[in-house]
């Protein structure tokens, strides 16, 4: 199988490499920042943007939002299903 990242660096103006599973925390941030999230139920996420400003946002299903973030906080996070879109 080809692979088209094999050669590629990575960047923020093409596709991210991976989806990862966010597990919520308050204290822990993500491994990687990510350049989006992925949502799959929809509800209110608190997070914490790449630049260390927390925020809340309410998002439908099947969202994406298009935010630098560094970590999901497990307090007032009510949506779910949440995957964190990773340039590694």
């Amino acid at each position: 199988m080809s692979n088209p990242f094999l050669n590629r660096t990575a960047a923020l103006s093409g596709p991210t490499q991976d989806i990862i599973a966010v597990t919520l925390s308050d204290a822990t941030d993500l491994a990687d920042v990510a350049v989006a999230l992925y949502v799959e139920t929809g509800g209110i996420i608190s997070f914490v943007t790449a630049n260390g400003q927390s925020r809340t946002v309410a998002v439908g299903d099947f969202s994406i939002l298009p935010v630098g973030t560094r970590r999901v906080n497990a307090t007032d996070t009510t949506a779910t299903g949440i995957h964190a879109f990773v340039v590694v």
